[in-house]
């Protein structure tokens, strides 16, 4: 790990999503991964109490926040990506072939001409393998399809953000039954990145459950210990065991409490389509 790196946990217990404001100490240029906008689906409103939380982090440590980056579209929270940009700033990122899943829920949802597919809402799309950079921190996208087409784990500093691409060695990995999403590719994925880094490799998570398990959150493993102990995708499990293990667990999932609201603003980057019928608010400011 890039000595300079300074990682920052939040975690949101609605999603169990862990968010994360990293920065280069040197420079002290700071990153926002994966961004929770907290939702009350009973009487439709957001608030943006986890966003300050994080607005406040980032003020009180002086920082100059550069990126914005999403791992994925989520499925489970809505990202809080466009009232962090009007905020703190910071280019908004995700994997290129976001543009896949957007194609998808054009047509299923019949959204209007404003929501576009190109990935123009964002203002990076990475390419599997891009480069780039944190002050003086080198960083780097890995495309990682699976759990969706276009999800992405981030090496930063010699540390990895794995999205919803690995969990906690006793939670395996995310679901595969979305559209676009596989097994097969999920598998693939994962023993990529299993096997490209050291075991003492650090590795990041961006969800964690741990209810009913005799620990507390952790957002934090190694490479060596998803090897050992993933109980998905450890060394040794075949590509056909761990398919037919994913597929039989997604089978009984109940979908996010939260998808449609989530894919539709996540799809455009934190942003209602213009002209849409979802009406959110910011604290009782309407959006």
């Amino acid at each position: 790990m890039n000595t300079n790196l300074v990682v920052h946990p939040l975690f949101d217990s609605d999603s169990h999503t862990i968010s994360y404001v990293i920065w280069d100490k040197e420079t002290r240029r700071a990153a926002i991964i994966d961004s929770v906008l907290d939702y009350n689906h009973k009487n439709v409103e957001t608030r943006t109490d986890l966003a300050d939380q994080i607005i406040d982090y980032i003020r009180a440590n002086e920082l100059v926040n550069e990126w914005i980056l999403e791992t994925h579209m989520h499925a489970d929270h809505i990202s809080a990506s466009s009232y962090l940009k009007e905020k703190v700033g910071g280019k908004k990122a995700i994997g290129s072939a976001v543009t896949i899943v957007q194609k998808y829920l054009k047509e299923v949802f019949d959204l209007n001409d404003q929501f576009k597919t190109d990935g123009s809402q964002f203002d990076v799309l990475f390419e599997d393998g891009e480069i780039f950079s944190l002050g003086t921190i080198s960083a780097k996208a890995v495309h990682t399809p699976g759990h969706t087409p276009a999800d992405m784990v981030y090496e930063i500093g010699g540390v990895l953000f794995s999205g919803d691409t690995l969990f906690a060695p006793d939670m395996g990995t995310a679901r595969c039954d979305f559209p676009g999403g596989s097994a097969d590719t999920m598998y693939d994925s994962v023993r990529r990145v299993l096997e490209s880094y050291s075991d003492d490799t650090m590795l990041y998570l961006c969800h964690d459950y741990p209810e009913g398990k005799e620990r507390n959150l952790q957002y934090m493993t190694t490479v060596g210990e998803e090897r050992k102990k993933n109980i998905h995708i450890r060394d040794g499990i075949s590509k056909d065991e761990f398919v037919t293990l994913r597929t039989a667990r997604d089978k009984v999932l109940d979908l996010p409490a939260y998808m449609f609201p989530s894919v539709q603003i996540n799809g455009n980057a934190g942003s209602i389509v213009p002209g849409e019928f979802i009406k959110l608010s910011y604290n009782k400011r309407v959006l």
